[in-house]
């Protein structure tokens, strides 16, 4: 019998009431994660409420955000209480420039983000300056009478009054006295048993002659004593071929000739540059005139066959100049030659202990150590790259620095012409074309070496020196200011060693007073010029178009070390120094031997003028620039 469809729904209904329960949910799943996803997509396009809380969870103690992006999709600007100074770019644009007072920037501050000198403290300054105020001549000093003629006679002749400055003050009698080495508390057997110095002065003070006359006077006393010794080992050996002449009648020995002197100097001076090499040999040379010795200059500029001739000398040599490269090359080839030496001088010493020259000069050092007696740093600034190799191999280095040490001195006026203004407009090389003009056109005043006679030798040839920062510009900035009509030259790395040479030779030899001859020959061709007039007009056109009696030198940092340009009283910046020691050697080129000199730097928008307001600061209050 058939079953109805009704009860058979409700019999099924009744056998499984879990079925269409379970049917309901899945649907109902199906729904919640469909509208699920609706609300997920939709939750993109809005900020959560909680989006400016550093968590949702309990902030940890001390950390108000975590994450690496706990700070965005902030909701409030978090303000600084104090705002940040503005630079001084940012104060000129806005017109408020010299309105704020600078409060928090102590001085040379500017100069303290780029400076690399090692400090010294002022009172240490104050200290040596009252130590050698009593010292005023050379006579206090227990020089051999040959050297002390020396100075008056070679190194600084013409001069009327001769005092001795800072450096020598301080350095000759610390270089002349032969104390023993004091040991140190800690015994090392590799530690140099010779006595070292530093000597380090401002540029311009007489460096030079301060390490020099103590190593002449060694070499002389050194002569002496070894004449002694050479006499009493004559008479020895005199004795002994007697004795055995007489014991052994028959019988003849070979005599050893005695060692040659050739090739082994007693004192060697190292430079960085064979121009250094040329001025520094020139000294040396200059003073054996009357003290007798025998001196060298070697360095690749000269041909081989010189340099053999100079070291390998029949009669020896005494005093030897030469750059480190060159030195060592033949240092490893011939091994005597550094068995002599008792003296060495470094100078320019923090650019001979630089990384370039570093491995080399110490190399020399090692060589010469066996017999090496004093050892003698010497530099017009002490970088701390300089001083932190001292204070490692040298612990026992005696430091002999002047009050004056990292200043530029007060007799140097320092001007700053700014390009960016009319009629310049930006124009680098017209600004400094119309400064070499300004100063060329203007009279000399004083003349110190001519005096009177100034009529008759007619206007002084004025001699400025022109620094870039790359040596490619140079010569661009040498031709624009030949096409100026100003009478420039470049020197740079590139100039061979021969221009080079004639090129400084006019920048750093002094004019001397005429005689008595060529002022009667100035005095005849001035009456012969008086008596043609119609001839002078004629030369005014021709001297009216060029800038008549200015030479200039465009160089790089080759002429800023050492060269004494003693005949240069003008220096321009053309780019403004990147530390503070180009300041120091470039800005040394003026006001040496107590003379005065004018210093101009060009800025533009792109240089530190707070660096160079620094530097005018610290050049009036003539204190040190670091």
């Amino acid at each position: 019998m058939p079953i109805p469809v009704r009860s058979a729904l409700c019999s099924l209904a009744s056998t499984r009431p879990s079925a269409l329960s379970v049917l309901h949910t899945q649907c109902q799943a199906t729904r919640t994660m469909a509208s699920g996803r609706l609300r997920k997509t939709s939750s993109r396009m809005s900020l959560s409420p909680n989006v400016a809380k550093a968590s949702l969870n309990k902030p940890r103690p001390g950390r108000d955000r975590r994450g690496p992006f706990a700070g965005m999709n902030q909701t409030e600007a978090r303000v600084r209480d104090t705002p940040r100074p503005r630079s001084q770019a940012a104060l000129k644009r806005s017109g408020d420039e010299g309105k704020t007072e600078k409060t928090e920037s102590p001085l040379y501050k500017a100069l303290k983000m780029q400076t690399t000198l090692s400090p010294v403290s002022y009172g240490r300054r104050a200290a040596i300056k009252s130590k050698i105020s009593n010292v005023t001549s050379f006579d206090h000093f227990p020089l051999l009478p040959a050297v002390r003629h020396s100075i008056f006679a070679q190194a600084l002749p013409g001069l009327s009054e001769v005092v001795p400055t800072p450096i020598q003050r301080l350095a000759i009698p610390q270089l002349l006295s032969n104390t023993p080495k004091k040991p140190t508390s800690k015994v090392d057997e590799d530690a140099p048993k010779y006595d070292q110095y530093l000597l380090a002065a401002e540029t311009g003070s007489g460096k030079t002659l301060a390490y020099l006359l103590p190593v002449v006077d060694a070499v002389k006393r050194a002569e002496v004593r070894d004449k002694e010794e050479q006499q009493k080992l004559e008479e020895e050996k005199a004795k002994e071929r007697e004795e055995r002449l007489k014991a052994r009648t028959f019988e003849i020995e070979p005599e050893e000739p005695p060692m040659s002197n050739a090739g082994r100097p007693r004192a060697i001076i190292l430079v960085p540059t064979s121009e250094l090499v040329a001025q520094v040999g020139a000294k040396v040379k200059a003073l054996a005139h009357s003290v007798k010795y025998r001196s060298g200059v070697i360095s690749s500029n000269l041909t081989p066959r010189r340099i053999k001739n100079t070291l390998y000398h029949p009669d020896g040599i005494d005093i030897l100049v030469s750059t480190p490269h060159l030195l060592a090359s033949i240092a490893k080839t011939n091994p005597y030659l550094l068995s002599r030496v008792s003296h060495l001088v470094l100078d320019e010493a923090d650019s001979l202990m630089d990384r370039s020259f570093l491995p080399t000069t110490t190399e020399v050092i090692e060589r010469a150590a066996p017999s090496l007696q004093k050892l003698i740093f010497c530099s017009a600034t002490i970088p701390r790259s300089l001083d932190n190799q001292l204070r490692k191999r040298y612990p026992d280095l005696k430091r002999l620095t002047t009050p004056n040490l990292h200043a530029v001195p007060r007799r140097v006026q320092l001007g700053v012409v700014d390009i960016d203004k009319e009629p310049y407009r930006g124009n680098r090389s017209l600004a400094c074309a119309d400064v070499i003009w300004s100063i060329g056109k203007a009279g000399d005043v004083s003349d110190e070496n001519y005096g009177p006679l100034t009529q008759y030798m007619g206007p002084k040839v004025k001699k400025i020196i022109v620094f870039v920062n790359e040596r490619e510009e140079a010569e661009e900035v040498a031709q624009f200011l030949i096409s100026k009509n100003i009478d420039a030259v470049a020197l740079s790395r590139d100039s061979s060693s021969r221009k080079q040479e004639e090129i400084l030779a006019e920048f750093t030899e002094v004019d001397q007073p005429p005689t008595a001859d060529e002022i009667m020959l100035l005095r005849k061709q001035a009456r012969a010029e008086k008596s043609i007039p119609f001839l002078e007009p004629e030369k005014k056109r021709e001297v009216d178009r060029r800038l008549p009696n200015t030479k200039v030198l465009v160089t790089t940092d080759i002429a800023s070390r050492g060269i004494d340009t003693l005949a240069v009283k003008t220096v321009i910046l053309y780019h403004v120094p990147h530390t503070t020691v180009d300041f120091i050697h470039r800005l040394g080129r003026l006001g040496r031997m107590g003379k005065r000199g004018r210093g101009v730097v060009l800025v533009g928008k792109k240089d530190r003028k707070d660096v160079v307001r620094e530097v005018r600061e610290g050049m009036f209050r003539g204190q040190a620039l670091i």
